[in-house]
């Protein structure tokens, strides 16, 4: 039990500011006048009520559930045909000239 005595000073703080802070803030808590009460009532209850909340994005249609986590594609694939066989032979390129000093030339 003795060991336990460090927090006593810890909870009396605790509980005086508990009661502290209640007291202070008990007072003039959102009170407001009748007239302006009254007032905020009747333009809630003017006000259009709507089926639903607007959102900026409209809602996404539901991918259908295979069982299978897929990612879906937007775009399809493009089959391109093969490339044919060119005509004339490829040359290879000229070989650059070597420097005096052995070094290519650039």
């Amino acid at each position: 039990m003795e060991i336990l005595l460090w927090l006593v000073p810890a909870a009396v703080v605790t509980v005086v500011t508990m009661l502290w802070v209640a007291w202070w803030g008990r007072e003039g808590r959102g009170e407001v006048d009748r007239e302006t009460a009254a007032r905020r009532l009747g333009e809630a209850l003017e006000r259009e009520h709507r089926k639903r909340p607007g959102y900026a994005v409209e809602r996404r249609t539901p991918d259908r559930s295979t069982g299978v986590a897929l990612r879906p594609s937007r775009l399809r694939p493009t089959v391109l045909p093969p490339l044919s066989a060119p005509e004339q032979p490829v040359e290879a390129p000229a070989e650059a000239p070597v420097a005096d000093d052995g070094r290519r030339a650039s």
